[in-house]
């Protein structure tokens, strides 16, 4: 080889070299595409209902190859913020809770946020602080088809809305609670001779049955209206029972009960007469916040507007934009006798 093609050759590998130099560099794969996304998912107990979420939530995450590392704080907040340190300590790709304290969680959402996790709630959202998503049930809503069947109860009984109704709020420090108080009320707003007694629970079984006992106990109450029914419809139930006022729809006396969850306790008091309505949450499909969290970790923005799904029970659902982040609310379904075997309900589904 002569020294022209030698100095040819050279000068072809220098012009490359400058070439490639020259170039941007490659962009980094989505996270999504990155390797198996491992969530961290927080329950704050495992009743039913809390089950039937995880489990939700695990469903539509293994449909995408993801993992889910779940935990059970047990009503325990400090216990939940451990389980956060933990997921932070271990790198999960995304960090998805129950909150059992909406306040304290924030001090978890600036721990993951510092180490670029996405946070999510699922069920309820923070309170005081800004997170990436919430999914949960139009609470909303469901006080609101709540209140209805309640007005609708107190016009047949005396013609015209008015009466007595008890109201058992769940934890009132939660966001959930709020929107369950905040949609029945604004229908008994509208209502002047109505009269609501509103007592707390703190979503606790023994405090439905004392606030049901105290209350119906020492005055007239046409309905009851409580804003869990996997927590609180046996033992509104079993107060009445006691006070002899457990009397079945149509029959004197009854009085008109209405809750949210859609428990399959609640359906079957419903079947049996005892209960009257309750709005059912969609939370079989509360995973569906898998595919919003592919949307962060691909560096894509959530947007508001209408979610749409034909068939869906949660359809037509809507993401707005809240002090706490982007928030998804689906629909509820509001059940009475008509459609208490409707096998779509969750209650149908997990006994």
């Amino acid at each position: 080889m002569n020294k022209r093609i030698l100095l040819i050759m050279a000068f072809v590998t220098v012009f490359a070299m400058v070439i490639t130099a020259c170039q941007p560099a490659a962009a980094p794969k989505p996270a999504a595409e990155a390797g198996p996304i491992t969530i961290g998912y927080g329950a704050p107990s495992l009743d039913a209902f809390q089950t039937n979420v995880m489990m939700s939530m695990t469903n539509y995450a293994q449909q995408k190859g993801w993992q889910v590392t779940t935990s059970n704080a047990n009503f325990d907040a400090e216990a939940q913020a451990n389980e956060v340190d933990f997921w932070i300590s271990l790198g999960v790709d995304a960090i998805v809770v129950v909150p059992i304290d909406s306040k304290a969680i924030c001090a978890s959402v600036t721990k993951a946020k510092e180490a670029g996790i996405p946070f999510f709630t699922i069920d309820r959202a923070p309170t005081g602080c800004e997170i990436d998503m919430t999914v949960q049930a139009d609470n909303e809503q469901g006080g609101k088809q709540s209140g209805e069947a309640i007005a609708a109860f107190l016009k047949e009984k005396y013609g015209t809305e008015k009466g007595t109704v008890l109201e058992l709020q769940g934890d009132m420090g939660q966001n959930v609670a709020q929107l369950r108080s905040k949609g029945f009320n604004d229908v008994m707003a509208q209502y002047p001779d109505v009269t609501v007694i509103s007592k707390p629970t703190e979503w606790k079984g023994e405090k439905f049955q004392s606030a049901t006992l105290d209350v119906v106990g020492s005055q007239e109450v046409d309905a009851i209206y409580a804003h869990s029914d996997t927590v609180g419809t046996l033992p509104i139930l079993s107060a009445l029972e006691q006070l002899e006022k457990k009397i079945p729809a149509g029959q004197e006396g009854h009085i008109f009960l209405a809750t949210i969850d859609g428990s399959n306790t609640c359906l079957t008091a419903i079947r049996e007469g005892f209960q009257d309505q309750c709005s059912s949450q969609p939370n079989p499909d509360f995973g569906i916040l898998v595919n919003y969290i592919e949307m962060v970790l691909n560096g894509e923005a959530i947007k508001e507007g209408p979610v749409v799904k034909e068939g869906a029970p949660w359809s037509p659902a809507s993401i707005v934009k809240s002090d706490t982040g982007m928030m998804l609310n689906l629909a509820t379904t509001n059940v009475t006798k008509d459609n208490v075997d409707a096998t779509n309900l969750w209650g149908n589904i997990v006994k």
